[in-house]
């Protein structure tokens, strides 16, 4: 409630409405402290749920039914996929020339339909723009907007910024997610040195898993610009950009964080195109035949706390799963999120039947959502239900 009469004032005194924001390494709606207790659901159909007419009745009826899901299960939080490899938007001519948002102009319209859905069940959505974990055939046109100046400024300036512009006051949007597990197109490099562009570290830690095709400093860049981008439509946007691993997210652990806002800028010259907050996944991996978390997984042995690993910025665990969880059920991860200084925590994938190795169904991760439903714990994870 107090939430909820805190939007009503930014709406009859400033004629805005409060959104999310960030103080230190806390999300907050208003005055409130809030802990992003939600899901990924990803796609219905990857890459061509939007734009040009494609969100058809059953498209919309499912994200429908999965954001009153969400909601009904305790959850506020909800991560979705726009772009992924440019397979239908945005609108790129044969030159890799960005045209508009996409060719029939129902892009801005559809996202803002999902929009209106979640505002309605009260959960807030992040939506994922491009995605590096896999390389299809469209891929060509994304690697235009990642590796060639002009390119990347036509896709900003006639796609991303009337996004941007048109959604960035609606109370739902939770932020931007600019592209989803970049590492697995990342060359293994050494830098002589500086840790901002050597990815030599990640040897071995099964980087470049999609094809490693770019260097650090191309997809800092890329980030650099689009977090730019992102800023001059609306100063007040959260943008973050999902990591596959913490390894390549923190300067601890012998490690490099590669989003931080001094390698950001020192790739992309922008001094604005920084993260406003970070979010990594974290999956059990395959050893001697058994499936372990990494030593530095949020979830690895008894748990880090975020504190581990030296972020300046909140920190959401933007995708684990029961399935590759090394034991840890989806409450035991959820609940271990909420105590110890994570800002959010998004199971992968909510579907009704789950149909690859990582993804568990929409049921086992209720059982998360529904052990931290309710819980209001200012001193700990904040408030998990709150009002729109």
């Amino acid at each position: 409630m107090k939430a909820f009469l805190l939007a009503l004032l930014c709406l009859s005194v400033h004629t805005v409405v409060c959104r999310l924001s960030i103080t230190g390494d806390h999300f907050y709606e208003g005055s409130t402290r809030v802990f992003l207790s939600g899901v990924n659901a990803a796609w219905v159909y990857l890459g061509t749920d939007f734009g040009n007419n494609q969100l058809d009745n059953y498209r919309l009826s499912k994200y429908t039914d999965y954001i009153k899901q969400i909601h009904s299960n305790g959850g506020n939080s909800i991560r979705i996929f726009v772009h992924d490899n440019c397979e239908t938007t945005p609108n790129i001519d044969s030159n890799g020339i960005t045209q508009g948002p996409d060719k029939d102009g129902t892009l801005i319209s559809d996202l803002k339909k999902v929009l209106d859905v979640a505002q309605a069940n009260n959960v807030l959505v992040f939506f994922a723009l491009f995605n590096g974990a896999q390389k299809k055939p469209d891929h060509w046109k994304l690697q235009g907007i990642i590796t060639d100046d002009t390119k990347r400024q036509k896709y900003i300036e006639k796609a991303l910024q009337p996004m941007v512009k048109a959604l960035g006051n609606h109370i739902a949007l939770g932020g931007w997610d600019i592209i989803n597990e970049l590492e697995g197109i990342i060359k293994i490099e050494d830098h002589g040195g500086d840790s901002c562009f050597d990815t030599s570290f990640l040897k071995n830690s099964g980087a470049g898993f999609a094809g490693a095709t770019y260097s650090a400093q191309d997809l800092q860049r890329f980030l650099n610009h689009v977090a730019d981008g992102i800023k001059q439509a609306d100063s007040s946007a959260l943008i973050t950009s999902g990591s596959w691993n913490p390894i390549s997210n923190t300067d601890k652990f012998g490690s490099h964080n590669l989003y931080k806002d001094s390698c950001l800028r020192k790739a992309g010259g922008k001094q604005q195109g920084v993260l406003s907050f970070y979010s990594t996944h974290t999956y059990a991996k395959a050893d001697q035949c058994q499936c372990h978390y990494d030593k530095i997984s949020p979830f690895y042995g008894a748990g880090h706390h975020m504190s581990d690993y030296g972020l300046d910025k909140p920190l959401v665990i933007a995708e684990f799963s029961e399935k590759k969880g090394d034991g840890w059920t989806t409450s035991k991860q959820f609940n271990h999120a909420y105590y110890n200084g994570y800002a959010g925590a998004w199971g992968w994938q909510y579907k009704q039947e789950a149909t690859d190795n990582d993804e568990d169904t929409a049921a086992v991760i209720n059982a998360g959502l529904n052990y931290i439903k309710g819980k209001t714990d200012a001193s700990n994870g904040g408030t998990v239900n709150f009002q729109l």
